[in-house]
């Protein structure tokens, strides 16, 4: 397959980038919109000009013409033909290429069965939901074999659920290709999720690469600025229930958490996944914490809140709008509720 190496590349907002994608990684370029994400993977595939070079396997492609880069392709508007149904759709990148005509009905047969969507075959983008015409957008992303694959915040259209099945089929799919992929996104969950690496870019420049878990605890400040600080809760004690959950206190804060890992050290939930209420939540009082709002600052769209609970201090971030609905003043009793699958965990193993 490829390796990526962009050596001072600079285009419109991007300056003098340099980073390096290896073989058959998946790399989650990270950032807010207008940091230059849907340029560089422009530059990548060849479809802008831009000064400093880019090589593919060590080999410059600088003078090298998209339709020989090897490179599939997903815009963030799928750009589906609404006058071809779902086959083909697929085969029109081959059929371009001008391939014998059973190659392209193997190569659209098999990418069908890999996207599971064979029973769409015969049907059109309007009759498609949005989870089946990324689907069919991938499979035409893939029909030309490539080395190289770029996605470019693919499921920024979809509801929570589909996109979360989709990421996953996904990860396993591009592990099982092997194809060296770059996927944008703006949102750092689905980066954690989906990443073997993430590169956050902000303002045209790349400002941190490294595993998710670094990003997320140990961040620069630019990155700091973007993702937010976590709060970080040292764990003092746990106890595994099982299914995968454990029982974690932290000072006078009890959790339920996730982990099949050894012991853990340490938890953290970024501020603005805190759930505040200025009465008691209804349901279980797993991850409930009670405390005492002791500080605010306000901001033009959001409000930061230090809530403090026994020996430890919880940053909270929430809309202006839902915090004036409260009327809380400093001093106040409120609940948080900290949901599972937004907290993080340091153990033994890192």
């Amino acid at each position: 397959m490829s390796s990526i190496k962009l050596e001072n590349v600079s285009k419109y907002v991007c300056k003098n980038i340099n980073l390096e994608i290896f073989d058959k990684e998946l790399l989650v370029l990270l950032g807010p919109n207008g940091a230059g994400k849907s340029t560089l993977l422009n530059i990548i595939a060849g479809l802008i000009d831009y000064e400093g070079s880019v090589f593919f396997d060590n080999k410059p492609v600088d003078r090298l013409p998209t339709n020989k880069r090897r490179i599939g392709y997903l815009f963030q508007e799928l750009n589906l033909f609404p006058h071809f149904d779902v086959a083909a759709n697929i085969a029109y990148g081959l059929k371009v290429q001008k391939k014998p005509q059973n190659e392209i009905n193997a190569k659209v047969e098999e990418l069908l069965q890999i996207m599971k969507i064979k029973h769409l075959s015969s049907r059109y983008p309007k009759e498609l939901s949005g989870g089946e015409k990324q689907r069919v957008a991938l499979a035409r992303a893939l029909a030309n074999s490539p080395y190289i694959l770029l996605l470019d915040e693919p499921m920024n259209s979809l509801d929570y659920r589909t996109s979360k099945h989709l990421r996953t089929e996904f990860k396993m799919l591009q592990k099982k290709l092997g194809i060296t992929t770059i996927y944008v996104t703006h949102n750092f969950y689905e980066a954690e999720e989906m990443a073997e690496r993430v590169a956050v870019l902000d303002k045209g420049r790349v400002e941190q690469i490294g595993l998710p878990k670094e990003i997320f605890f140990h961040p620069t400040e630019a990155v700091n600025d973007f993702i937010g600080a976590p709060n970080i809760l040292t764990c003092d004690y746990y106890n595994r229930l099982g299914f995968g959950l454990v029982e974690v206190k932290c000072g006078d804060i009890s959790l339920v958490v996730s982990s099949e890992r050894e012991k853990i050290k340490k938890v953290a939930i970024l501020p603005e996944d805190i759930y505040l209420s200025d009465t008691r939540p209804p349901g279980p009082d797993v991850n409930r914490v009670k405390g005492k709002l002791t500080e605010t600052n306000e901001s033009s769209s959001t409000v930061c809140c230090t809530v403090i609970t026994g020996k430890n201090s919880l940053k909270v971030k929430l809309p202006r709008e839902i915090f004036a609905s409260m009327s809380l003043n400093t001093g106040d009793e409120v609940w948080l509720i900290l949901a599972l699958r937004k907290l993080k965990i340091i153990t033994d193993g890192g």
